[in-house]
């Protein structure tokens, strides 16, 4: 059995869900998480969880999104975290590469729903790309008060970021990066994260593994993940398979 722990099913457009939700069954994975990103999608991936017993949900505002942030999405959070299917607060986090919105205003936003998740007991979901020093920064000043801790997904950082926040507890989700021939880096990150702090994602549509570049990525193609970090860490896949597992469950609890 695997999970899914992070994918945009409101942004498959290659298959009717329904299509989408066979084969994920198929693929022999049992619970999926969709991801909540912006203000116009944090309706959609909660009424989507109200579709199928497999599929839950997150409530959160990407960095590209924080200049676009009111009071009204945060209430949205608040007033959801109490749903059983509401596993987590995120995506959110740091963006520099793109900038989508100003540094400073990302920061405003992935401090104040960092809060909200201290204060609803909920784990996070976080993205960190090309603003490691702030990253750490920002989750050092919360990382005593956030009980639940979270995952920092889709890890393309340092090792010493990510050295970083396996010491402070978090999980780190890997996904069909791992897999392009370019990803040294990522791989290398593979190598030094302990099984039992390893989730795997497709962060579908987008990062489709190989075999499969050049198509819309989904959720059945996790096994391929799995099986390239198998690879990487030289362990038997099926053990590996039930370690991560386990290591979702503990991650978001509400999966339990």
């Amino acid at each position: 059995m695997m999970i899914e722990t992070h994918c945009h099913l409101d942004y498959l457009k290659a298959e009717p869900l329904e299509e989408i939700r066979k084969k994920i069954k198929e693929a022999g994975i049992t619970k999926v998480i969709t991801i909540g990103v912006d203000p116009l999608n944090l309706d959609k991936v909660m009424e989507l969880s109200n579709t199928s017993e497999e599929i839950y949900f997150t409530q959160g505002i990407h960095p590209h999104d924080a200049k676009e942030v009111t009071q009204a999405e945060y209430d949205k959070i608040i007033a959801r975290a109490s749903m059983p299917k509401m596993v987590a607060v995120g995506e959110i986090g740091l963006d520099y590469h793109y900038n989508n919105s100003p540094p400073e205003i990302q920061r405003e936003a992935f401090e104040k729903q960092l809060q909200l998740a201290c204060d609803l007991d909920l784990p996070v979901v976080i993205h960190t790309r090309d603003a490691d020093e702030d990253t750490r920064a920002i989750i050092k000043n919360f990382s005593k008060t956030l009980k639940r801790k979270g995952v920092v997904h889709s890890f393309t950082s340092s090792l010493e970021l990510a050295e970083f926040v396996l010491q402070e507890g978090f999980y780190i989700g890997f996904n069909g990066i791992i897999t392009f021939k370019k990803a040294e880096n990522v791989q290398e990150v593979v190598k030094i994260t302990p099984t039992d702090r390893i989730l795997f994602e497709t962060d579908s549509p987008f990062l489709t593994p190989v075999p499969h570049r050049g198509k819309e990525n989904a959720p059945f193609y996790l096994t391929h993940i799995a099986a390239k970090i198998a690879e990487l860490k030289g362990v038997d896949l099926e053990t590996l398979k039930k370690q991560v597992y386990l290591n979702s469950l503990k991650c978001f609890h509400k999966l339990a």
